[in-house]
């Protein structure tokens, strides 16, 4: 799942995209609000997490923007300013959810898992795919109460088919949801990482498996079914 940082300060930017690196998130960091609707307006994100005091243009009329521009992204401000009205005003502005400074890093990504639940539709906190369980909340992929050992970015990629089970996904929105930008989705890192969990998911029995359908991309899906 790839989310959009907007943070002016750097030292602390780096910190909350390093977490959520490691939770297995693709982040995108914009220190200010010019260059934060940019990055909306080029590239699909699943959640953006916004700064209320940006130089420039502030959080606030940042989300404006966003939604006067038709995006329905899930949007989480943070801000140190606590009062009822500047919580009002974020709302009102478009924001979905609102988190005071200082924070504890694991309240962040409970309200981003939250917010990724909520989607345009809302998804539950254990996916199921055939006989596999993804626990998004605990980053857990269980057969039958047995877990399936995945590294961090094996996690990612298989809890972003899981939440589009039965549909093939592209090369191209896979990769600008695991990786980011930078991230070539031609380049074969892409085949050797789902190489990997197809040999974990055949190792635990599974029945639920990754399909490739030729030239459109890949499909999770239960192994009785076809793409």
């Amino acid at each position: 799942m790839r989310i959009l940082l907007v943070e002016d300060d750097a030292a602390l930017a780096a910190v909350i995209a390093r977490g959520l690196r490691e939770a297995a998130y693709a982040v995108d960091v914009a220190h200010e609000g010019a260059t934060a609707l940019y990055y909306v307006a080029i590239n699909t994100y699943d959640v953006v997490v916004l700064d209320v005091m940006l130089p420039g243009q502030d959080g606030f009329g940042v989300c404006r923007e966003i939604r006067a521009r038709g995006s329905h992204v899930p949007v989480l401000m943070l801000t140190a300013r606590d009062t009822v009205g500047d919580k009002v005003a974020g709302l009102d502005a478009g924001a979905d959810d609102y988190l005071t400074k200082p924070f504890e890093f694991a309240e962040l990504l409970a309200r981003v898992r939250a917010l990724l639940r909520r989607g345009a539709t809302v998804l539950p906190q254990v996916l199921h795919v055939g006989d596999v369980s993804i626990d998004t909340a605990g980053q857990r992929v269980t057969r039958h109460g047995v877990r399936i050992p995945l590294t961090t970015k094996e996690y990612a990629l298989l809890e972003y088919l899981a939440r589009h089970a039965g549909r093939v996904v592209g090369r191209e929105e896979l990769s600008a949801h695991v990786w980011d930008d930078n991230h070539d989705p031609w380049s074969n890192a892409m085949e050797v990482c789902i190489a990997r969990v197809r040999r974990r998911l055949a190792a635990a029995g599974t029945r639920a498996q990754i399909h490739t359908r030729r030239g459109a991309g890949y499909a999770f899906m239960d192994d009785e079914a076809s793409v």
